[in-house]
């Protein structure tokens, strides 16, 4: 297992948001605030579904990895508290937070049923957020220009992202999850992902008012079909899930160590797993 540190985040959310707040792009701000949205709902299902995972476990297992366990869920309580501060600026600004609903309609699914699916469910999209995570420590292009106090949370989010990748996954291993459900969950998982970001993308630049901007589709494809896109650059990591050798420690958490430790006195520790 791993060892995890639970940090604070010393940045002003107090002050309001500008309504392009990365770097005045519409689309860059647009899909960065759709994904804020599905924070605080989907980090208390990785919270959860931990906790279930962790107790279902036999006494002697559980003792080895409820130090990790509790330190993800406080990485993963102080992520849902930064971005649901984020998201009342968004609030505020008329954006409406649509993916949040549905999650929690998803979630009541999960309710009773095997400690498995929760955890697979689990690792699946902390998969792709330690996608994200690898290409915006790697391209600083999709934070250029981006107010320097929100740019510090989603590099601190994501260096976090990717320090407790393993977790989830190796919860489900330990509790005898098999390959085909991992895979199945995962394009299930992988198909919702990317309906809901685009889905609730579009409609923060519908409220935005910037729809209809030629401007505002020309970076999205940048964003995410160019040269070096996220979907281009992120496809051979999603990819890499569905080999049966995988493991999410496969990852390179270089970039995120390093920020991490370039930005100790932002980022000061709670406590130590």
């Amino acid at each position: 297992m791993t060892a995890l540190v639970v940090r604070r985040l010393l940045v002003d959310l107090r002050t309001p948001i500008a309504r392009r707040w990365n770097g005045g792009d519409a689309f860059r701000s647009a899909f960065f605030n759709a994904l804020s949205m599905s924070f605080p709902a989907g980090e208390q299902i990785f919270i959860d579904a931990v906790r279930i995972g962790l107790a279902a476990l036999p006494a002697a297992q559980r003792e080895r990895v409820a130090d990790e366990v509790q330190a993800f869920i406080g990485q993963e309580a102080t992520h849902r508290h930064i971005h649901g501060l984020f998201n009342g600026h968004l609030a505020q600004q008329g954006l409406v937070n649509g993916w949040e609903a549905r999650i929690l309609r998803r979630r009541r699914r999960l309710e009773g049923i095997d400690p498995r699916n929760w955890l697979a469910v689990t690792a699946a999209t902390e998969h792709f957020t330690a996608i994200l995570a690898e290409y915006l420590l790697a391209h600083p292009e999709a934070l250029a220009g981006a107010e320097p106090r929100l740019r510090d949370l989603w590099l601190w989010h994501s260096s976090e992202e990717s320090e407790h990748r393993s977790t989830a996954f190796d919860l489900y291993r330990a509790l005898g999850g098999n390959e085909a459900w991992r895979l199945r969950i995962f394009r299930v998982v992988s198909w919702h992902f990317a309906v809901d970001v685009l889905r609730q993308t579009a409609s923060n630049l519908w409220h935005d008012g910037s729809w209809w901007q030629p401007t505002t589709w020309r970076s999205g494809w940048r964003l995410l079909f160019g040269r070096q896109g996220l979907v281009r650059r992120g496809f051979g990591p999603w990819r890499r899930y569905l080999r049966s050798d995988f493991h999410p420690s496969q990852g390179d958490g270089t970039a995120a160590a390093r920020w991490l430790a370039e930005h100790a006195a932002l980022v000061p520790p709670v406590r130590t797993a």
